[in-house]
């Protein structure tokens, strides 16, 4: 199993015409760098949850997604090299054929169990996991657990340097990781790949006070919902490969890149401001497009 190469993180700075005419700064931390399949912050959401489980004495995990599911691939990978045992509740019914994250994660060796959305959504589990043997990891790496890992991604730039820390958001565990170790002097942005993500707020809040911290949560962005996206959005991940080398998906950080782009075009940040966006990685969602789709 390829190891986690946190010494390939770095953080690129971009040069493009936008930022040079709106005077300001606009860099990418690269943690898509670190592994092949548990990249991004995936890795930084699981770490604690990992060492936990281990301290408990348990070899199963259980967690939570979708068909599509970034997190999903990723704890079968982790669970892999860390020799452990892994199920994967999915949300909604079996296809006639797996996609291809399910079909990676079983040859990682996670067992797959499909259940309805209602079930899903109600959090109804089936009986025979209803034990304490397992270990439970929610959706995303949602929990405390998840968030103190995703505080760790600051340790990997000069945070110091940058007016706004930006990141996309889905359960917005990540939000309140770099919300934790985030200074007084960093703005969080995050921008909502869900629509009506209406809840997400309450899910930050859950987990963290931020009051004397400042952050906005965006919702403009999502391009219809969860891993919908329209021509614009392919074209924007095109061009902006074109003019960066940095590969991005459809589902997390395109989104994120062209929002933020788009925000300093209609003047959102002030001149002078220091922007990083956060590359979570999760590029396995692209195989689901026609190929020839992207250009990396």
């Amino acid at each position: 199993m390829q190891d986690i190469h946190l010494k390939n993180i770095s953080t690129d700075k971009l040069s493009l015409p936008l930022t040079d005419n709106k005077n300001v700064e606009l860099s990418v931390l690269r943690l898509d760098k670190i592994h092949s399949t548990i990249s991004g912050n995936k890795w930084f959401k699981l770490r604690y949850y990992l060492e936990e489980i281990k301290q408990q004495g348990k070899n199963t995990i259980v967690t939570y997604g979708g068909a599509w599911s970034n997190h999903i691939l990723a704890t079968a990978a982790a669970c892999k090299g860390n020799n452990l045992n892994c199920i994967g509740i999915i949300r909604g019914e079996e296809a006639t054929n797996l996609s291809l994250t399910l079909t990676r994660a079983k040859e990682l060796g996670m067992q797959i169990i499909f259940t309805s959305r209602e079930d899903y959504q109600s959090g109804k589990i089936p009986q025979h996991l209803n034990s304490s043997s397992y270990y439970f990891i929610p959706e995303g790496g949602y929990g405390i657990k998840g968030a103190e890992g995703a505080t760790t991604i600051l340790d990997y730039c000069k945070k110091e340097n940058f007016s706004h820390i930006c990141c996309a958001a889905g359960t917005g565990t990540m939000t309140v990781g770099l919300l934790m170790g985030s200074l007084p002097s960093n703005d969080i942005i995050s921008i909502s790949v869900l629509k009506n993500n209406i809840g997400l707020e309450k899910n930050i809040n859950q987990l963290v006070s931020v009051t004397e911290k400042k952050f906005h949560i965006i919702h403009d962005y999502h391009f219809g919902g969860y891993a919908k996206y329209n021509t614009r959005l392919l074209e924007f991940m095109n061009e902006f490969y074109r003019d960066t080398a940095i590969p991005s998906d459809f589902v997390y950080t395109g989104k994120l890149f062209f929002a933020i782009t788009d925000l300093i075009q209609n003047n959102f940040f002030t001149p002078g401001s220091r922007i990083l966006m956060i590359h979570s990685g999760g590029l396995q969602g692209n195989a689901s497009l026609r190929k020839g789709t992207l250009i990396f």
